[in-house]
């Protein structure tokens, strides 16, 4: 193997290594926050709120877009992801009020 190569291999180690880490924090930040959630449908359900808030659910896909443009993130792909959580947790809410 040429230096080169060895460098190369080593340097996509490294990327590979943040990467399983990062994932890690994405999974366990998303059981956090639905930990949250969960208490919040729960409350919802207890005084007969409705699952699903559409200003706060708007406000918070404004808020993400625009983090995700200062975090060099494409604005649309956290709008659908915020929306795929969103849908979710309502789908949590909603087997609360049963």
């Amino acid at each position: 193997m040429t230096d080169t190569v060895a460098l190369a291999a080593e340097l996509l180690k490294e990327h590979r290594e943040s990467i399983d880490r990062l994932d890690a924090i994405l999974v366990y930040t998303l059981g956090e926050r639905f930990k949250h959630t969960q208490a919040v449908g729960e409350l919802k359900a207890k005084h007969d709120l409705p699952p699903s808030d559409p200003a706060r659910e708007a406000t918070q896909i404004a808020r993400l877009e625009d983090l995700a443009q200062r975090a060099d993130l494409d604005p649309e792909f956290a709008k659908q992801f915020l929306n795929f959580i969103i849908q979710e947790v309502i789908h949590h809410h909603e087997k609360h009020q049963s």
